[in-house]
């Protein structure tokens, strides 16, 4: 479908003006109307606004395109739109909007994906984009939008005939969320290709599926391979090709050189069957790095929904135990039972402990997952039930997602000479077996032995310091609180503030959960302060952070600890510290085991208390916020980041 066809004169504005991203949107979304393709604004509208809060549909270069498939769209459309001003739009790269399209497409079809896919090749052209936003009249800017969308079609019938002797480039580009850094790479990667002489196929993995498919005699004709993805691609049908493999953003900027070392006679042959060979974006050192940080983000990425709805049903049960039970009147061992007591509150709890108790497991399972495929799915799980269920908690849990994968490629090449009729039972009997087996030992008997042994020794140093200086005491407990969030040095500072609180020392008990609820809070504020610090998505989960914080669930703040550690950590630790030293110093005390600023009524001197918590907070944000470097300063592993923000679809 052309753009000329779904572009009418009436839904185009060249001197649009708005002061918000919502008014500019509402502006497009009247242009729509006027070009009578919906037959309900409101429906329509609403769908628009669903996808932008899914994330921003701003793609950088001043130019936006969001877009709303429902059943109000009676035809496909587009609405266009010049802001000579600009307007703010949360884009990838920080700038405001100068070129808006807004796509409307029909419920059940793909054509909002098909129009994203075309104007993201076409606007990639900084000559077009400058027309574009310089065009005076809707005559002139349909005019200049239906030329290149024939340039970009047409030329394909009047290019010279093509030198079989030059060398032929094959390129795979994906990005996990959507298509807009797909399409551009590919566009970038064809151009300079072409340029330089070369023969050249794109296959593009976006959220329309696989196009322009590589065949096997075109794989086996290539000459250099480049696969431009920060998403899982299938990559051993390239064995024995020189092949290239670099993050999404790189073939958008880097295009040239990605061609040039895909040819280099020094890049060595790919191995496939998950074996090593493979050249990446930086040289040898900078390949294992991406390679540990890429498993990392997919076991983050599929724990994270775990960590956010159990989280918040949990912080929901305190909420409600909070206002319908008085804890004064309780005895010791009902307070224990916090969350649990009203029968709403039980339920949330329950549920909501469900979802919270398979954060580590996913976290761990999926680490695994991306380094051995599908393989290392049940090993990765089982590594992290485990370290879930014993002493080694988020740490362990990490440490056996990597070991899990690794174990499976090792399996994978101990059964890579076996005969070819068992080809068949690899992955449904012998890798999981020995997978399982294996990671099960490892944890069991070198793991969390010496973990337990840790928390032993922490829990023998803290009752050897309590009494003799309070300050120290609450300061030293409570950064360790947030010091692995959820691992041996968290499980010993909250068993001896429980243990504590049952000997009636309630102030160890209240530095320590503030210590907890500092770190998301931290980290919501730094969201919000240093929003060129973290991606769109990052910002997204501020609000959560809050809740969670607020509820005493530390672990709202373990994916920003384990994309960041060098940097969250530290900054989580320094407030968390402050904020207990500060509790000990006010005569802080608490009654309850759980439920943070939920159980304000057991808490002694709470306006203090609250002065505490505010006070490590904005310390922990400040750190924070003036020690992670910009996004757009990053360099390799930030592409992730970087395409997650700006996914159009």
């Amino acid at each position: 479908m052309k753009i000329k066809d779904l572009l009418a004169y009436e839904a185009i504005d060249v001197q649009a003006s708005a002061s918000t991203k919502e008014e500019i949107i509402n502006k497009a979304i009247d242009l729509m109307v006027k070009s009578g393709k919906i037959n309900n604004r409101e429906a329509y509208a609403k769908k628009v606004f669903e996808r932008e809060e899914e994330s921003t549909t701003g793609v950088g270069m001043g130019i936006a395109i969001p877009h709303g498939r429902d059943a109000a769209v009676t035809k496909a459309g587009l609405a266009a739109m010049v802001i000579p001003d600009g307007v703010e739009y949360a884009s990838l790269d920080g700038q405001p909007v100068h070129l808006l399209f807004l796509i409307a497409a029909p419920e059940g079809g793909s054509v909002h994906l098909e129009v994203l896919a075309k104007l993201s090749r076409m606007l990639m052209d900084e000559t077009l984009n400058a027309n574009l936003q310089n065009a005076k009249t809707a005559d002139e800017f349909l005019q200049i939008l239906t030329d290149a969308e024939t340039a970009l079609e047409g030329p394909a019938e009047e290019e010279a005939p093509v030198n079989t002797n030059a060398p032929f480039i094959l390129a795979v580009t994906s990005c996990p969320n959507g298509i807009a850094h797909t399409y551009m790479a590919a566009e970038n990667i064809e151009k300079k290709a072409k340029e330089l002489g070369y023969r050249v196929k794109v296959e593009t993995r976006g959220s329309g599926g696989a196009k322009n498919v590589l065949t096997a005699a075109e794989i086996a004709e290539a000459d250099g391979i480049v696969v431009a993805a920060d998403a899982k691609v299938p990559i051993d049908r390239f064995d024995g090709k020189r092949l290239i493999q670099a993050p999404v953003s790189d073939g958008i900027h880097k295009p040239e050189e990605l061609i040039a070392r895909s040819l280099d006679p020094n890049t060595p042959l790919f191995k496939g069957n998950g074996a090593a060979g493979a050249d990446s974006a930086g040289g040898e050192k900078e390949s294992g790095w991406r390679a540990v940080y890429t498993s990392l983000m997919n076991g983050v990425s599929h724990m994270l929904p775990f960590v956010i709805g159990g989280g918040l049903m949990i912080a929901i049960s305190f909420l409600i135990d909070g206002f319908f039970v008085d804890m004064n009147s309780l005895e010791e061992a009902e307070r224990a039972l916090f969350g649990t007591i009203n029968p709403a509150a039980a339920f949330f709890k329950n549920v909501g402990g469900l979802a919270f108790g398979l954060m580590l497991p996913v976290l761990a399972g999926y680490i695994s997952e991306a380094i051995a495929d599908r393989p290392g799915l049940a090993p990765g799980f089982i590594g992290g039930l485990i370290a879930a269920n014993g002493k080694s908690g988020f740490l362990g849990a990490l440490l056996a997602g990597f070991l899990a994968g690794y174990l499976v490629n090792l399996c994978k090449k101990m059964c890579s000479k076996l005969p070819a009729s068992l080809e068949g039972i690899k992955p449904m009997l012998i890798y999981p077996l020995l997978g399982i087996a294996l990671i099960g030992a490892i944890m069991v008997y070198l793991v969390e032995p010496p973990v337990g042994w840790l928390n032993t020794q922490l829990n023998f140093w803290l009752e050897s310091l309590n009494g003799s200086s309070g300050v120290l005491l609450g300061a030293l407990l409570a950064g360790m609180m947030a010091l692995d969030m959820g691992g041996p040095f968290n499980k010993a500072a909250y068993v001896f503030g429980t243990a504590s609180l049952a000997a009636g020392n309630y102030s160890i008990m209240a530095a320590v959960m503030i210590g907890g609820m500092v770190p998301p809070l931290a980290i919501a504020l730094a969201t919000y302060l240093f929003k060129d610090r973290f991606t769109e998505d990052e910002r997204k989960t501020g609000p959560t952070n809050v809740i969670m914080g607020l509820a005493f669930i530390t672990e709202g703040a373990i994916p920003f600890a384990a994309s960041d550690p060098l940097h969250v950590l530290p900054a989580c630790v320094v407030g968390s510290a402050l904020a207990g030293a500060l509790s000990e110093l006010f005569g802080c005390t608490l009654m309850a085991p759980h439920g943070g600023i939920f159980v304000v009524l057991t808490i002694g001197n709470p306006l203090m208390y609250i002065v505490a918590l505010i006070a490590g907070t904005i310390a922990g944000a400040l750190i924070l916020g003036f020690s992670k470097k910009k996004i757009a300063a990053k360099t390799a592993p930030a592409a992730d980041e970087e395409e997650t923000v700006a996914a159009a679809a």
